[in-house]
């Protein structure tokens, strides 16, 4: 499994989906840019979420909150207080790791919401198993919790700013709790219901690693629902259902797919499962579905002095709404489908290598070749062609190379088809078409492409 983290990460950036941060400087740890095939990968995934969480559903609607919120915020969210990540330093190489990462090495269980105190104990038992991931040595300071948030002199001009610190968003939900009532007076919508979001967040990794799993810059895409006390889990069974669905029908392998519970869970929620997909290092967390009760609303309500109950008109009655939620990582979406979809296959005597995306997912969906860049009136045809195509669908013209050459590269970026022009279309009006799955190829009449094409990849 670790020499397909390799493949997939020397992929990526051979073929434009994903660089280093920074490179030209040596890179920084954890931060990612997306290149060209990354971010049409990138605004694909978020078009899929998008269309299936809200234009897809009458009873949610969008928003796009400010990365940079009052500071009050994370004060009444607990994330002041209480974000952060049990944190122990080597005393051999004083590299820092995550104390709950370390036990999970040799099978123990600490959730990193457990208090200083209590996961100090757990440290303490197992310590003699442990071993420093750099030096592998076993000599530790004792466990302290290290606050994820990070800070921002944002609007603050005197030296006391780290004092009274502005905070980036440490993660995207805050922002629709904050507008619920926003959003409940200016749209007609009435519980229950639910805002979703797509939007950047931040957090001061301890030890941020595995490629796009953990980053210290990422993008989450999650939707609030807001419902009776009473329906809470009759509503939060019905997400699990259509979240799991919803991998499914992207084409992930079911056996790829499981469902974790949380065994700890923060007091506030009833309760906690994650969508777990095998990564390259194996199962781990895609997307958590929770059931929160009404704790955020209330604690807003209590720090801002506004009252955020909802009011039934029919019935007369007012109440706090409880919450359940989906949150999924960008990043993380873009790992799993990167990894789903990496083929390695042999096709006449040769290995090739293939990224089978969903078609709706792929960065490019046609690529136009003329059969010989110097034969004018094959060039000008594809061109024509080309010009025409790419007003459907995200299109690539490549004269580059023999015709071989051009199907393996189109084969490595995923793209499903491939359109050549040779001096039969010139004859009589129509292309070859190649299948990216099974190489196969047939004429189309070029006035049927666009349709033909329309029916194949369904956006």
């Amino acid at each position: 499994m670790e020499n397909l983290m390799n493949k997939i990460v020397s992929l990526c950036k051979r073929r434009g989906f994903i660089y280093p941060g920074s490179e030209i400087y040596g890179g920084f740890s954890a931060v990612y840019d997306y290149g060209p095939y990354g971010a049409e990968l990138v605004n694909a995934i978020k078009r899929e979420w998008w269309k299936n969480m809200v234009q897809l559903r009458d009873d949610i609607v969008g928003l796009d909150s400010a990365i940079f919120m009052h500071p009050k915020i994370w004060e009444a969210s607990g994330h002041v207080a209480g974000f952060s990540d049990p944190l122990v330093e080597c005393k051999k190489c004083h590299i820092r790791s995550r104390v709950d990462h370390l036990l999970a090495e040799i099978g123990v269980e600490a959730d990193e919401k457990m208090s200083e105190e209590e996961i100090n104990k757990i440290f303490s038992k197992n310590k003699n198993n442990l071993k420093c991931p750099n030096c592998g040595q076993n000599d530790f300071t004792d466990v302290s919790k290290f606050n994820l948030l990070v800070k921002s002199n944002l609007g603050n001009f005197t030296d006391n700013w780290e004092k009274e610190p502005v905070y980036l968003r440490g993660e995207t939900c805050q922002g629709i709790y904050v507008n619920y009532k926003n959003v409940l007076d200016s749209a007609r919508v009435r519980i229950p219901f639910g805002i979703a979001q797509i939007g950047k967040a931040f957090r001061n990794e301890i030890t941020a690693r595995q490629f796009l799993f953990r980053t210290r810059e990422f993008e989450q895409m999650e939707m609030q629902y807001f419902v009776h006390p009473n329906e809470e889990m009759k509503e939060y069974e019905k997400l699990r259902e259509a979240r799991w669905q919803y991998y499914l029908n992207l084409g992930f392998k079911e056996e790829n797919l499981k469902w974790n519970k949380h065994k700890n869970l923060v007091f506030y929620a009833r309760e906690a499962y994650d969508i777990e997909y095998n990564f390259p290092f194996g199962f781990d967390e895609l997307e958590g579905v929770h059931a929160r009760g009404n704790y955020d609303l209330s604690q807003h309500s209590n720090f801002s002095g506004k009252d955020l109950s909802y009011f039934n008109s029919e019935k007369k009655k007012k109440y706090i709404p409880h919450i359940i939620e989906s949150s999924v990582g960008v990043g993380r979406t873009v790992f799993a489908v990167l990894t789903e979809a990496y083929t390695e296959e042999e096709i006449d005597g040769e290995v090739r290598i293939v990224m089978k995306f969903p078609k709706n997912l792929s960065p490019i969906k046609v690529a136009i070749f003329p059969l010989l860049r110097n034969k004018p009136d094959l060039v000008k045809k594809a061109k024509e062609i080309y010009d025409d195509l790419k007003k459907e669908h995200m299109c690539e013209f490549d004269d580059n190379g023999n015709i071989g050459k051009r199907y393996r590269r189109q084969d490595e970026i995923g793209t499903p088809f491939c359109v050549t022009i040779d001096f039969e279309s010139l004859e009589k009006n129509d292309v070859t078409v190649r299948d990216r799955d099974t190489t196969k190829q047939e004429r189309i009449k070029i006035g049927e492409l666009k349709e033909y094409l329309k029916e194949k990849i369904k956006i």
